[in-house]
């Protein structure tokens, strides 16, 4: 009996740019190309629910609109006609995942340890209104709010229910379809579970296969949530700081090889063993699975896609097995 009916592939986002390209002087046209090229890599990788190419810095590719006087209505609350994700405009006749910084990390990267809680819920409109022009474009199928902050700072000064109320505003427009909420710590999962605008909790349970065993399954059934397992690591840094000492040699300077040593790591059986493990512990719970994070400081695009392409490969292999039930 197979168990995977609704599990789907994605990836997080960010990406690498080609070697050499930098975005300095490069044009509206020129970039929009990049990001098409990007994204027709990740699908021909396998990732079947792909995230728009994020080049730019997450916080500011939204608060450089938000924070422009000319486009808001007022502080920190963007203009409805003025909430575009621009990358988007390269996928017309595609769809995918459609990924926003969420409100909580776009606040600390602007007040840090202070509580105003009028501008957090203008941030949270203003990403809703974000998703509300994606929704309307026909492109994203699944949507994410980033917030790697969320059980991991402690210059978080609101409380649980004003952060639940943000969260809450921001993913208004999700009701009725899949949207994501990407940690960094499943401190707060269970919490969120309580939003009524996201269905799956993202957990990066690659790096930190005991993540998994910090969420209880019985809140997941009680709230109808789903969530998204990281299957394959993405901390490159450490890994490759992990192979040099294993090696005695630095990996940096002989990519080549590096590129060899990384997907022996994360192989693309490994990466099923993973996604077996998630699989036992909560079943049809998973929903989605894919890299822990996104790509973009990894040092090539071959080598990102290589990741993905094992993914997808893991996953269909999953896929082919007969899972029995007691």
């Amino acid at each position: 009996m197979y168990l995977t009916e609704g599990l789907f592939l994605d990836d997080i986002g960010s990406f690498p740019l080609p070697n050499g390209v930098k975005l300095d002087g490069v044009s509206q046209e020129q970039y929009l190309d990049l990001v098409r090229d990007a994204f027709s890599k990740k699908i021909s990788a396998g990732v079947e629910v792909p995230t728009y190419p994020q080049f730019r810095d997450m916080i500011r590719m939204f608060l450089d609109l938000i924070q422009d006087p000319a486009l808001s209505e007022s502080p920190y609350l963007i203009k409805k006609e003025y909430a575009q994700i621009v990358e988007l405009q390269a996928l017309s006749g595609n769809r995918g995942r459609v990924c926003v910084t969420g409100p909580v990390e776009l606040y600390l990267s602007i007040f840090g340890a202070t509580n105003y809680l009028d501008v957090l819920y203008n941030l949270s409109e203003s990403i809703a209104r974000f998703l509300e022009k994606a929704k309307e474009s026909g492109i994203m199928t699944v949507a994410s709010l980033d917030e790697p902050s969320l059980g991991i700072s402690s210059s978080i000064v609101f409380d649980q229910e004003e952060l639940l109320q943000a969260l809450e505003i921001a993913s208004r427009p999700c009701k009725g379809m899949d949207c994501e909420l990407h940690l960094h710590s499943p401190l707060f999962a269970e919490l969120f579970c309580q939003v009524s605008g996201i269905n799956i909790i993202g957990i990066e349970s690659a790096a930190h296969p005991d993540y998994l065993r910090l969420i209880d399954k019985r809140i997941l059934d009680d709230t109808d949530t789903f969530l998204r397992a990281g299957i394959a690591r993405t901390d490159i840094l450490a890994m490759t700081a992990q192979l040099n000492d294993r090696l005695g040699i630095n990996l940096w300077e002989d990519t080549i090889r590096m590129k060899k040593e990384i997907m022996d790591m994360e192989s693309h059986k490994v990466i099923k063993r993973r996604l077996h493990h998630a699989y036992a512990l909560f079943g049809e719970r998973i929903r989605a699975v894919g890299p822990d994070c996104g790509l973009g400081s990894w040092p090539s695009q071959s080598m990102a896609t290589m990741l993905l392409s094992n993914c997808a490969k893991a996953l269909k292999s999953f896929r082919t097995e007969s899972v029995s039930i007691d």
